[in-house]
């Protein structure tokens, strides 16, 4: 079992110790507000151990929270409640981002994704679960799911990579604003929510992170229509009208052709990073299992 205040070699990942530090008592500080009762620990895996929190009853069925890039588990504490009414919930860290598991980076075509999730819900003691994933986290889930089927339930895509390519336009406004400091971060930021506001304590953590953590540079793989059409799980895709990053209509209409049981919603005024989205996942949980 890991203490909330538990500490990670995060140093690699961070433009320095300080950095690293400052990143990881602000996660502490959210983890400490965690809304409901959960365990935390951190699992083997071929990659590296991987931090874990656990909530709600052990005996229903079990959901797997797998964040975005450039964040940690703690972006699901505004939804961990609703979910831990239903369900066994394990918010997941993803390797190599700035959360508390392992700080490596394992390449993104190779099966290293697959068997690190598989190990994991091994350790879990989890044969089979329902995935939510967001961005980098929704490839990851995309990536799992396309290989190992048999082992879902479920699945949740929110702004998800791998399905077209993403935007060439937000790169080329993103990186030089990456060089303007605290106005350049604070635009980039601007960029990703769209027209919904950032709320304070969010701000404030995306800025820090932006401050003091190094990217994974690289492009995630698109997925061929063969693999997509193993998709056969109910899936529930979650988009952002003015995402920045990801074209919400092209990812709609390639995974609408390709995914037989597919839900779309896309959310107005919503950018790439999407909140409060319980409110349209609940019901899409609770309408496959009447099915």
């Amino acid at each position: 079992m890991l203490e909330r205040g538990s500490r990670v070699n995060a140093a690699a990942i961070c433009k320095s110790p300080a950095g690293a530090s400052a990143v990881l008592a602000q996660y502490d500080a959210q983890l400490a507000r965690w809304p409901v009762p959960c365990t935390m620990q951190a699992v083997p895996s071929r990659y590296g151990a991987t931090f874990v929190s656990a909530s709600g009853n052990a005996a229903v069925p079990p959901l797997v929270l797998l964040h975005g890039a450039g964040s940690n588990s703690a972006m699901w504490v505004g939804d961990v409640a609703a979910y831990s009414h239903r369900y066994r919930v394990y918010a997941i860290d993803l390797l190599g981002e700035p959360g508390k598991s392992a700080p490596v980076r394992p390449d993104w075509p190779g099966p290293a994704y697959v068997e690190w999730l598989g190990d994991v819900l091994d350790a879990l003691q989890v044969e089979r679960a329902s995935l939510i994933g967001l961005s980098q986290g929704g490839w990851t889930a995309l990536k799992f799911a396309t290989a190992r089927p048999e082992r879902m339930h479920k699945l949740v895509l929110l702004t998800p990579g791998g399905i077209t390519p993403d935007r060439l336009a937000f790169v080329l406004r993103a990186i030089p604003l990456s060089f303007l400091g605290r106005w350049g971060r604070a635009a980039i930021n601007r960029l990703v929510f769209g027209q919904w506001p950032i709320p304070e304590e969010v701000n404030q953590v995306t800025m820090l992170i932006m401050t003091h953590f190094r990217s994974r540079s690289g492009v995630l793989p698109i997925f061929a229509d063969a693999e997509l059409q193993r998709l056969t799980m109910p899936t529930l895709l979650l988009m952002g009208e003015e995402d920045a990053l990801r074209d919400a209509r092209q990812i709609a209409g390639r995974m609408s052709k390709l995914v037989p049981q597919l839900t779309v919603v896309i959310m107005p005024q919503a950018g790439h990073a999407l909140y409060n989205t319980t409110g349209h996942i609940m019901p899409f949980f609770a309408a496959t299992e009447r099915a």
